[in-house]
């Protein structure tokens, strides 16, 4: 039986209609402040998922404040189930981003080693894995594969970071996307399980990773950035309505 049952029933569906909105506060975000106002906006706006720092207290304040499942996001594994018994529903390696500008690079052997130990040590809880856009896109497509021979349960996209749009209005926001879009393109067509499109996405190129063979999103400085909650709301209501109109099969 897939440990994605195990999932809250409304993630579960979210997942299988392919249109989860995932919020990221961060995985550097160890402000409570900032993941408490974050999570409130996420949940009122219709998010189906939250992603914040691997930390028990900020898993039962983004819980508490957001009434969503909480995913926890880290590098070590060995953080992972003191988050879980506090009750995170998911755990992800990743997101990488943050750590790009320190000129921290994760290869494809040490995601994979990273996957391994900690589907050892959490033999039974979902486990998301973030491919590195570093890679070349036929390396992660054969990263994805490994990582799904390893225990992963989703493969998680990124690009923003790598992206350099040179053009204003639209097309640089598609611009911004592109490498995220063109690895969740690459890697669904290469595995059977869900795949989330993240980093660098915007209301206008959510549903283009849809049509790209995504089973959901994730959203993170677009949300994150922001100072103002209702500006935060206003974002993520936008995230929902916009994934909410793309006309997909189920399946």
């Amino acid at each position: 039986m897939s440990r994605l049952t195990s999932l809250p029933a409304p993630l579960q569906a979210a997942l299988h209609s392919r249109r989860l909105l995932k919020v990221i506060s961060g995985l550097a975000n160890f402000e409570a402040s900032s993941v408490e106002r974050i999570s409130r906006a996420a949940g009122a706006a219709g998010a189906d998922l939250l992603d914040v720092a691997c930390d028990p207290a900020l898993v039962r304040l983004a819980a508490g404040v957001s009434g969503l499942p909480v995913c926890v996001s880290a590098v070590d594994p060995e953080l992972f189930a003191a988050a879980v018994d506090a009750g995170a529903a998911m755990v992800e390696i990743g997101n990488f981003d943050s750590f790009y500008p320190e000129g921290r690079i994760f290869g494809a052997e040490e995601v994979l080693a990273l996957t391994r130990r900690t589907r050892q040590l959490l033999p039974q809880v979902v486990l998301s894995v973030t491919v590195p856009h570093v890679l070349p896109l036929d390396q992660q497509q054969q990263l994805a594969i490994d990582l799904a021979a390893a225990g992963a349960d989703l493969i998680q996209t990124e690009g923003g970071t790598s992206a350099r749009p040179f053009s204003p209005g639209l097309l640089g926001l598609i611009e911004k996307a592109a490498p995220t879009l063109a690895a969740a393109h690459a890697i669904s067509r290469a595995v059977e399980i869900p795949v989330l499109c993240a980093s660098g996405l915007s209301a206008v190129t959510l549903p283009m990773a849809i049509a790209a063979g995504a089973h959901g999103v994730g959203v993170g400085s677009a949300v994150n950035r922001l100072d103002d909650e209702l500006a935060m709301v206003a974002v993520v209501r936008s995230l929902r309505e916009a994934l909410a109109a793309v006309p997909v099969a189920v399946g």
